[in-house]
């Protein structure tokens, strides 16, 4: 069994940071990304815009975003 590595996505609308959320829990993308812009949004937007930021940072490329 091969350990999973939360990456960020080729599939992507900005960073591929909800993409790659989405493949690490094997579930649709775009669910992903719409509850993150609810949260978001809800929230009074600047906590979700400084963790969409964060996790850009932190978050580590994929394989395939790396040799692009």
């Amino acid at each position: 069994m091969e350990a999973k590595k939360l990456t960020r996505s080729a599939n992507k609308m900005l960073a591929g940071v909800c993409g790659g959320i989405a493949e690490y829990f094997d579930i649709d993308p775009t669910l992903v990304r719409v509850c993150y812009a609810a949260l978001t949004i809800f929230s009074a937007g600047f906590p979700g815009v400084l963790l969409y930021i964060i996790m850009l940072i932190l978050m580590p490329r994929s394989d395939y975003e790396q040799l692009n």
